[in-house]
């Protein structure tokens, strides 16, 4: 017996103590599908969802750390669920673009919804590092206000390497601010006078989630849900864009501690400074783009990198302690009202640019 155990090599010793990614994907798959389960609950009482599922995984998972803190069995699949799982959510995403869905909206409101994104994302960065945000953080809170919210939030964090809980911070807060943003907005209506497809365009531009588009516009008018939905799908397909451009930063961008990343010898290749799920993502795309995608598989790629993307919600919110979340709160509060507001103000602007009546 202890020649058989001498002669196994340090290889396979080492593939023998390796931990499984499966009991903390397990946990994960738990608390995703009470997520989702609570999320169908919404949509049977309401019609339609407040709080979403992804929002609701991370804020389970926080409750589950809080209470219960995952030992070394638990914490490899854990990881893996944050990560890679999300990686592979960000390109499955990319099945569901189409070139003619953006060439379908016309010229002018096309520049005007990149403009905004642009200047949008832009303004509460610097709102966000004026407040003393960390970068990565920073860069978060903008791309979900000018963007999509919890998805756009999903989708840049592997790229710029964010940590946990700057991830489930920005989540939290953009979530709430989404929830008052579908219950407040359409009171804007008759405050400042708007006409329906003025409405459609201002809920499409600042609304987060395609959901609460149409949660903010029904109440209103077909009208306002017809506008709001094209605009927001056009701003959704910025998110592709976004993440490459993002990705050719992340190397440049401060540590988090305020020192500068170390920069490595020599120049980085293609595929160092563009991930492979970034480069995933073109590539299905480009083939819905082309047609060699059918229709019939766009809706499961899609909701499986819905599901996809809650299981990695879950696993952050697994990481993430309570209390670094309380230390930020208010910062990252007043950061994400403070760009809510200045992307409120941008698209009013555009509005009033192209004459929308």
């Amino acid at each position: 017996m202890s020649s058989q155990a001498s002669s196994q090599t340090p290889a396979q010793g080492e593939a023998v103590r390796s931990p499984s990614i499966l009991p903390g994907i397990g946990v994960c798959l738990a608390i995703t599908l009470i997520a989702v389960s609570g999320q169908a609950m919404e949509e049977r009482i309401f019609s339609h969802p407040y709080v979403e599922a992804l929002v609701l995984a991370i804020l389970l998972g926080i409750a589950v750390r809080t209470l219960w803190t995952p030992g070394a069995r638990f914490r490899t699949g854990i990881a893996f669920s944050a990560k890679q799982l999300l990686e592979v959510a960000v390109t499955l995403l990319g099945a569901s673009l189409s070139l003619g869905a953006i060439l379908a909206s016309g010229p002018a409101l096309i520049a005007g919804i990149v403009g905004t994104v642009a200047i949008g994302i832009t303004a509460s960065y610097g709102i966000c590092r004026l407040l003393g945000l960390p970068a990565r953080m920073a860069i978060l809170v903008a791309c979900g206000n000018a963007i999509c919210g919890n998805s756009a939030i999903a989708a840049v964090a592997p790229v710029i390497g964010a940590e946990p809980k700057d991830i489930a911070a920005s989540i939290a807060f953009t979530a709430v601010l989404g929830v008052l943003m579908v219950l407040g907005l359409p009171l804007f209506v008759p405050l400042a006078g708007m006409s329906d497809n003025q409405y459609g365009v201002l809920a499409g531009l600042t609304v987060y989630a395609v959901p609460q588009v149409l949660a903010a516009t029904v109440p209103v008018s077909l009208l306002a849900t017809q506008v709001g939905t094209l605009v927001k799908l056009v701003r959704v397909l910025m998110l592709g864009p976004v993440v490459v451009a993002f990705s050719l930063i992340a190397p440049r961008l401060p540590a988090e501690d305020g020192g500068a990343v170390p920069r490595r010898g020599g120049r980085l290749g293609f595929t160092k400074l563009v991930p492979w799920f970034i480069l995933g993502f073109l590539v299905l795309a480009s083939l819905r783009s082309l047609g060699l995608i059918p229709d019939a598989a766009v809706k499961p790629l899609t909701q499986f990198a819905g599901f996809l993307t809650v299981l990695s919600m879950a696993a952050l919110g697994l990481g993430v302690d309570v209390r670094v979340l309380a230390r930020v709160g208010g910062r990252v509060t007043l950061a994400v009202t403070g760009s809510l507001v200045v992307l409120v103000a941008i698209s009013l602007a555009l509005i009033r640019f192209l004459g929308i009546a």
